[in-house]
């Protein structure tokens, strides 16, 4: 039987950028005049420059939009479904720390479903990591999920 496993991993796109007032509306208005959605977000910044993390609908077209614009690099991450109440990003959390896999960064947010939410994590050992969540049953996103929205309800 010849069966396609499907890789259990998203890609992010991370974007240096000056902090300076108007560079984040910039990469994001740029992002939308290409039709481009931004599913998740994250920014961090220093007093010199900021990161951003995106997890968007078309990869390669953002990819192509923001190298003209500033340093980018594309990395694996793994995104998680849990139900949006106390407690479920604990249940993550602790089985990935029983496996001895430490989360590197990691930012959550609630779903377009009634009480999901995700959490996108960068974690010191991805295979690792995702031979865990799927033994606990933990539903992780792939790049289909994103292109199509096919999150479940």
């Amino acid at each position: 039987m010849n069966r396609e496993v499907k890789e259990m991993t998203i890609t992010q796109i991370s974007v240096y950028m000056e902090n300076k007032p108007g560079k984040l509306a910039e990469i994001v208005s740029e992002l939308s005049k290409a039709g481009i959605n931004i599913r998740a977000m994250s920014l961090a910044d220093t007093s010199d420059f900021g990161l951003v993390r995106l997890i968007v609908s078309d990869l390669n077209k953002a990819r192509d939009i923001l190298q003209g614009m500033t340093l980018v690099f594309c990395n694996k991450v793994l995104a998680v479904e849990m139900d949006d109440k106390s407690g479920a990003l604990s249940v993550i959390l602790n089985a990935l720390n029983e496996g001895d896999v430490n989360v590197e960064y990691m930012y959550a947010f609630v779903g377009k479903q009634p009480y999901s939410a995700y959490a996108v994590m960068q974690v010191d050992d991805m295979e690792k990591a995702e031979k865990i969540l799927e033994n606990r049953k933990i539903r992780m996103l792939c790049e289909e999920d994103l292109i199509n929205f096919t999150v479940s309800d």
